[in-house]
Order: C-alpha cells, then structure tokens, then sequence
C-alpha cells in the first residue's frame, strides 16, 4: 500500500466524528478552519456550534457587527481571526454576491485565508488536489521521512509544501488531507505518540533510529517581549464603570477593556498617580486607590507577556460614558479582562 493509501485506511477506521466533516459546504469548512487555527479541537468545538447557530449562513455573518462576531470569539484568542472572518463574510457577499470562491487560487485571496486554509477548502470542498500543511502534517512528514529542515524557516516551508504535495493522492485529496491532519492529531501526537501501533512504524526513520521526539526540527523562537499593564477600574458614585476600546494596531484591536496606563515597568502606587496618563484618566485627586491583585497576573501571548495589575478605583461623583456592569457582558473583552471581573464578582 502507498503512504497515502495507509493513511486513508487507518483514518476510516480511527476518525473522530466531527461535525465539520459531515458538510461540504464551504462556508461551515472555513469557519471550522478558521477557528481551529491556533486552538484545540476540543475548544474550537464549542465556538463553530455558538458561530454556526448564531451565523447559519455567510450572509447572516456578513451582516452582523463587528462587535457581536468578536463577543461570540471571546476566549479564543487571535481576535484579528475573527476580524478577518467577518470582513471576508461581508466581501462574499457584497462583491460575489454570496458566491463562495470556488478553487485555491481565488480562495487564498480571501483577507486572513493561507495557504493551509486554502488548500484545505478547496480539497475538502471542491476535490482540488491542493495539500494542506499544518502542525500535524509537519509532524507526520517531519518523523516519517526524519527531515531535519527546521519547519518554521523558508526552506522548511517550502520544503514541506513540495513533499508534501508529492505524496497527495489527485483522485481523494479531500480524504488525504483530512487523513494526515487526523493521524497527526491522533496518533503521531507531539507527546507520547502511539509508535507501536501506527501502521507507518515499519518503515518510520524517526521511530527506526529512536529519535521521535526529536522531530520536527524547529528555529529558536524570538524573544518574549515583557509589557506591564495597569488598568485602572474606575467605579463611580452610581458603581458605574468605564471601558474604553482599543483602535490601535496592537493586539486585541477592537476589544473592550478599563482605561490602561501601559509602563515600562513595574510600578507600584505611589508611582501610578504620579504618571501623566493616570492623571488625565483620573483627575480626582481624593479618589480612593487600591490594588485587586497582590500579584502580577502574568498573561501569556504567543510573543509577549503582560504582567497586570487591577487597580480598583472608587470615585464620589459621576462619570460620563460610564457602563453598569450588567452591560458589560455586552461588550467583548479579553479573557484577561473577562477573568479578573469574574474574580471580581465573587469578591464583591
């Protein structure tokens, strides 16, 4: 048997039953894709029931805000995902009159669709011989053939591509590129895989020379930038509170979060009120200060660390443009910010 006839046999016999692979709509492939980036099955599973319930079709996407599709994302993380998402759903819609692309070429034009994306659609959904190339693929490949090209470098990149188009199978590629991903998330896992089991171990190099755990070969990863954070949560006389949105390009670019002073440090009190943001977000000086959280909550994103500080702060007047904290379950906001005012309820 070939190596994609392997891996077609074992995937009838071991797939997990998903709702995504009862579908060849388009749509309800990309937005499983589009969630399943950078987040587990288990956890993505949840948000395509919440997104295709509250979205059954891309115009019902198209036409919803900004805001309600980012609220729905809340917790996944990679919010410009969702961004993308919603502006290709409204270019669908107005520009191809809700005609989705048909092929890999037209498909990767698509704002926030890679070539994974791409390829994965268009195998999936319109049988195009395109092969897909995600972590598991990489994994799969990687410990099979024991190629040492670090994945995340040019070369590895296109390296894998080529391979991995190589071993695509022109008349099922919608059954071997769900084939791989499946054996790479099952059963070449990145911990533990099951080796002795696998139908490829016979002619396996890195299970062959025992060196499964060294591969995929990888490039050293930047360096963590350290941001700090202090968010001044102001609770006016009514228990009124302000958010403010971010329109920055940074991360969480259109979430709700409490006005922030970002330092280069860690400061403690005396040196808050003392900055010039804090003075234009607070300008009473009797307001009452005090720290949520003895601690830094340290969050943790793919190139940066954010150690935070919850100031809370107790004003005796009113505050415009401020939220009961009932309508702040309206506004998306990070799971940072989320999980602080879940602490804080309990607390209250």
């Amino acid at each position: 048997m070939s190596f994609s006839n392997i891996l077609i046999y074992w995937y009838l016999q071991n797939k997990r039953d998903l709702p995504w692979r009862n579908t060849k709509n388009p749509y309800f492939i990309w937005l499983s894709e589009i969630i399943l980036q950078q987040t587990r099955v288990n956890q993505g599973l949840d948000y395509y029931t919440k997104f295709i319930t509250s979205f059954p079709t891309i115009f019902d996407l198209a036409n919803a805000s900004e805001e309600s599709v980012l609220k729905l994302w809340q917790g996944l993380g990679y919010y410009s995902r969702a961004r993308n998402l919603h502006y290709s759903a409204k270019y669908i819609v107005k520009e191809l009159n809700g005609n989705f692309p048909g092929c890999y070429n037209d498909l990767i034009k698509l704002k926030g669709v890679g070539d994974y994306t791409a390829s994965a659609i268009a195998s999936i959904c319109f049988n195009e011989p395109t092969a897909v190339v995600d972590g598991n693929v990489y994994r799969v490949l990687a410990r099979y053939f024991g190629l040492n090209t670090p994945i995340n470098s040019t070369k590895g990149i296109k390296e894998f591509k080529q391979l991995s188009q190589l071993l695509q199978d022109p008349e099922k590629p919608d059954m071997h590129n769900q084939a791989i991903m499946e054996f790479g998330a099952v059963q070449c896992k990145p911990q533990n895989p099951d080796c002795n089991g696998c139908p490829l171990n016979n002619s396996c190099i890195a299970w062959q020379k025992n060196q499964v755990d060294s591969f995929p070969v990888k490039e050293k990863k930047k360096s963590v930038k350290k941001r700090y954070f202090n968010y001044l949560v102001i609770c006016d006389i009514e228990g009124r509170i302000l958010l403010k949105q971010r329109r920055n390009k940074d991360i969480w670019q259109g979430l709700y979060e409490f006005p922030l002073v970002e330092t280069p440090n860690e400061i403690q009190q005396n040196e808050l009120v003392n900055t010039p943001n804090f003075n234009k977000i607070v300008p009473n000086k009797k307001a009452s200060i005090s720290l949520f959280n003895t601690g830094d909550i340290i969050h943790k994103l793919t190139h940066q660390h954010l150690y935070t500080k919850f100031w809370i702060i107790e004003i005796d007047k009113k505050i415009d443009k401020s939220i009961t904290w009932l309508e702040f379950e309206k506004y998306p906001v990070p799971i940072l910010i989320h999980n602080f005012v879940e602490n804080f309820k309990t607390k209250a």
